[in-house]
């Protein structure tokens, strides 16, 4: 059974209404140089977001709760300004606004490249990427609308309202992906919970009547 929401859920009260999700980084880290005697181009490409991708976000007791990106997810969304940045905070390193963040949404999901050059903290993001010390991205978004499968306990964004930003993140896990995975299904868990007592209700009632 799938249910329709146009709902999100709220990670904390700095980032009311957001959600992040966290990938592996499938970066590339590339340094081209542009003219002749000119500082070299420092790039960062991947895809933030994979679609039709079922992952597991959150478990409760030995149930898994999955999610999973519609390839329309992207459609209608606002990506007018979206920077790149680390731990979805601090110094912004590139920024769809300056064209240094190029966003792209195609069949596998959504593209991005980041220009890290133009500053230090890009640079220095920029090496660590490319010696393999950071290798996970985040991005942060509100939901338009969403489904949800009972049978297979998968979440699927349909439509994204908004997209914040995408973020080189570090390991562990950022705490806000933890936080809002786990919001995210809150609901679901909460219903099943209520779903299980009253089936243990009926039954104990079953037992007196027989006994």
């Amino acid at each position: 059974m799938t249910m329709t929401t146009g709902t999100t859920m709220t990670p904390n009260q700095r980032w009311k209404d957001r959600e992040f999700r966290e990938f592996q980084f499938e970066i590339r880290a590339a340094a081209l140089t542009e003219d002749e005697g000119a500082e070299e181009a420092l790039y960062v490409e991947g895809y933030a977001a994979r679609f039709n991708e079922p992952t597991v976000l959150y478990e409760y007791g030995d149930t898994q709760y999955k999610e999973k990106v519609h390839p329309d997810a992207f459609r209608d969304a606002d990506m007018s300004d979206v920077i790149f940045n680390y731990n979805h905070g601090g110094k912004v390193m590139a920024r769809t606004r300056n064209k240094t963040l190029d966003l792209k949404v195609d069949s596998k999901g959504l593209f991005i490249r980041a220009r890290l050059d133009g500053t230090e903290e890009g640079r220095r993001l920029y090496e660590e990427i490319k010696g393999g010390y950071i290798d996970r991205m985040s991005y942060a978004y509100t939901v338009k609308e969403s489904s949800y499968d009972t049978e297979t306990r998968t979440r699927t964004i349909l439509r994204i309202k908004k997209l914040y930003d995408v973020s080189a993140v570090d390991i562990p896990a950022y705490d806000t992906t933890s936080i809002s995975a786990r919001s995210a299904f809150e609901m679901e868990i909460e219903k099943e919970k209520q779903a299980a007592a009253a089936a243990e209700r009926r039954k104990k009632l079953l037992l007196q009547t027989y006994l």
